[in-house]
Order: C-alpha cells, then structure tokens, then sequence
C-alpha cells in the first residue's frame, strides 16, 4: 500500500521538473518584477542596483506608482526618470528613503 502512494506521488515529479525549468528559462524578467519593490525600493538600495535592476525598478514604479503612464513607458521615460531618481537619491539625508519619497525636501530634512 505504502508503495502505490510513493509512485502516485513521484507521478507528476517530471512535470513539475519541466514546468519548473520552463519557468526558469522562460520568466527571468517576469520573476525579476514579481520581487522587485517598485516605488517603495530603498535609495540606497537603488543606487546599487546594476543599470538593468534599476530599469525593472523604475518601470514598475512608474506603471505600479504614478499615473504619468497608463499603459507601459517607452525607454526614454524610463532613462529620463533613472537620472532624476539617482540625482534625488543620491542626496537625500536618509538613504533608506523610497525612490517614489525622494525629492528635493528630503535633501535637507531625512524622510522615513
């Protein structure tokens, strides 16, 4: 009995394994954005990113955060808000502030 409920089990194991490895080759970007913050990813955290993290952040935050765009930005917008969020982020006095908080105010007055 016990030997029926181990094969049914390992039954539907090559299927997850493929469906798991389609995932992975396939949904990178799509993973990438399910566990990317968006408006509420730290300004230090931001700065750090490499130049391809700080595009997925900035697109979520922009489609996610604002209502400049409703439908998805192009790259221009995209690079155009990169520069703005970096030059913000990197003055801001409390560097744990969220990219969708940092302004010119948080220069002089950290912001939670």
């Amino acid at each position: 009995m016990p030997y029926r409920r181990i094969r049914r089990t390992l039954a539907g194991a090559p299927l997850a394994a493929v469906l798991l490895t389609a995932m992975l080759t396939t949904g990178c970007e799509q993973a990438k954005e399910a566990v990317n913050k968006g408006g509420e990813t730290p300004c230090s955290e931001f700065v750090a990113q490499d130049s391809d993290k700080q595009h997925v952040t900035v697109r979520k935050y922009l489609q996610n955060d604002t209502k400049l765009t409703t439908s998805t930005p192009n790259s221009d917008t995209v690079d155009g808000a990169i520069t703005a969020i970096t030059l913000m982020c990197r003055a801001q006095a409390n560097p744990d502030t969220p990219i969708k908080n940092a302004d010119l105010t948080g220069v002089l007055v950290p912001k939670k």
